[in-house]
């Protein structure tokens, strides 16, 4: 089982392809073809080919790297009939593929957390009162239960918005609940440092005194750079202690990719561009 783990040589990063296979297919034919790739998470969903795109990444090997995102767990929760689906959903071809159970327990042994070589993945973000070596563990205790026979009890307990504020002292589902929520769909932090689930817009139309999670005065991460998809109306964010690359590939934008050592981008454009995401 693949877990939360530390990697070496970190080379090239790619953000939230969203079931985009074409898009995919071009972004990997301007890269190096021997480079070691990370994806940000959310490879399925809302997009035309999610089937396709899961295909693909898991035929690269052990050069793809993924962490689990938001609508990755969806799709698990959904096949697993814990959640119904949505209509904006576009999952209808990996849930009737012949392959589907091969594909559905590669997904759920994912990890949610990887770094290497200074650079921190998670899809979402973090709280900031983990530092690199918390975001491991506690990415590595949601992956022990999602990789091991009792995934789907687990994932009957995995979704609500509480608690969310990060405690050590939390135990059982609250715990998982509140590392998956952080890892999967952090965008911003209350002023008391209580996760947001509202605002999905940019960070400057946030509620005054709300503040990405990227942010927060003293946030332990911030002697690594973070690697981190989910939140398109960001955009692409490059700084020493944060590269965000969902810019929105399945809304008409760019699926993004940046080497790590030199920060060279590439980006290939998505059309059509379709409505934008509300989750």
């Amino acid at each position: 089982m693949l877990l939360a783990r530390r990697l070496l040589n970190p080379m090239i990063a790619i953000g939230d392809v969203q079931g985009c296979a074409a898009c995919l297919r071009e972004l990997l034919g301007r890269l190096p073809a021997d480079e070691p790739l990370w994806f940000a998470g959310d490879l399925v969903n809302r997009g035309p080919s999610s089937l396709e795109t899961l295909r693909i990444v898991r035929a690269l090997g052990q050069r793809a790297t993924c962490v689990l995102g938001n609508h990755d767990l969806h799709l698990l929760a959904v096949h697993a009939g814990i959640r119904p689906a949505h209509e904006s959903d576009t999952l209808d071809d990996i849930l009737t593929a012949p392959d589907r159970a091969e594909l559905i327990d590669w997904i759920r042994t994912r990890p949610l957390a990887v770094a290497g070589d200074g650079h921190l993945m998670v899809h979402a973000g973090v709280f900031p009162q983990w530092g690199v070596d918390d975001v491991l563990e506690h990415a590595a205790e949601v992956q022990r239960v999602l990789g091991g026979p009792d995934w789907i009890d687990f994932l009957r307990e995995m979704y609500g918005n509480t608690p969310a504020r990060w405690d050590d002292a939390l135990t059982g589902a609250d715990r998982l609940r509140s590392i998956v929520n952080a890892l999967t769909r952090m965008r911003l932090l209350t002023p008391d440092g209580s996760q947001d689930f509202r605002h999905k817009g940019p960070p400057d139309k946030a509620p005054e005194g709300y503040r990405p999670w990227f942010d927060w005065p003293g946030r332990r991460t911030a002697d690594v750079t973070m690697v981190v998809g989910h939140w398109s109306a960001l955009g692409f964010v490059d700084r020493p202690d944060l590269l965000a690359l969902d810019t929105g590939c399945v809304w008409g934008g760019e699926l993004t990719a940046v080497r790590l050592r030199d920060r060279d981008r590439t980006q290939v454009a998505c059309r059509p561009a379709r409505c934008p995401a509300t989750d």
